[in-house]
């Protein structure tokens, strides 16, 4: 999946601005490991690979930052639980001063088979709560 990530221009743009990666799900055991918290399990395996701890609470957020290459990358699970993720995402990308080109926002999608990953600019909430959350506190951005 990262791979594809480089190859769509992630990691190919001269540029060393900021990118802040956002995984939704919801805080707590019980939902540990369920399809609903795909979007923390990417942020995880994703710091895990790049050596990036998420050791800190910032903006209602689990937190980590690191570099990936040269290029700063903020890492996020919201612990608002799912459907006010915008509560936490909106004020990370405000404090940092992220254009909304620099946000990726993880989250489950129903409509897709279990284990496949769909890129999507500039696409609606599709009726996910979290997302319509996000998109909401993204306003004016």
């Amino acid at each position: 999946m990262f791979n594809k990530l480089t190859k769509r221009g992630f990691c190919t743009a001269i540029s060393s601005r900021p990118w802040l990666f956002v995984g939704l799900g919801n805080p707590g055991e019980k939902f540990r490991g369920t399809r609903h918290n795909v979007g923390f399990e990417m942020i995880d395996v994703f710091a895990e690979s790049v050596g990036i701890p998420m050791n800190r609470v910032h903006c209602k957020a689990v937190f980590g930052e690191g570099f990936v290459g040269d290029i700063p990358v903020f890492l996020a699970k919201p612990q608002t639980y799912m459907n006010l993720s915008g509560e936490s995402a909106g004020p990370l990308a405000a404090y940092y001063k992220l254009p909304l080109n620099r946000v990726l926002v993880f989250h489950d999608d129903m409509t897709l088979p279990c284990g496949v990953l769909r890129l999507q600019h500039n696409g609606g909430h599709g009726y996910h709560n979290g997302l319509k959350s996000v998109i909401y506190h993204f306003r004016g951005n």
